[in-house]
């Protein structure tokens, strides 16, 4: 039909559900995969991803809506990964990606720095 798929449903139609986060630390949890999590204060934000709840394959999005800047971390038993390093969001409105790898391993993915 000419139209992108994916398992069964319409690419077009699909939508990403965003959770709002006005808090200076927030620990994703299950229900938040393949959502947007927006990050917004005017102080510095801690965003934790946890051990055991998102298998390879699976993401979130994070996006930085306040002054506050947003820095990913692991909880000790997971490990969150970036290019040299950057494990923080750059500036108001930036956005990055976290991708589940293996199991309890992470990819930082987007606007981020050092």
């Amino acid at each position: 039909t000419g139209v992108v798929q994916a398992n069964g449903i319409p690419l077009a139609l699909a939508r990403v559900g965003v959770n709002n986060q006005t808090g200076t630390t927030y620990t994703l949890i299950a229900s938040d995969l393949n959502k947007l999590i927006t990050l917004s204060n005017a102080s510095p934000i801690t965003l934790t991803v946890p051990s055991a709840i998102f298998s390879a394959g699976d993401q979130v999005y994070i996006t930085q809506l306040g002054s506050g800047q947003v820095t990913v971390q692991g909880d000790g038993t997971s490990t969150v990964n970036s290019a040299d390093s950057a494990l923080k969001l750059r500036t108001q409105y930036s956005t990055a990606g976290i991708l589940c790898t293996a199991s309890n391993t992470f990819l930082l993915a987007g606007d981020v720095t050092v």
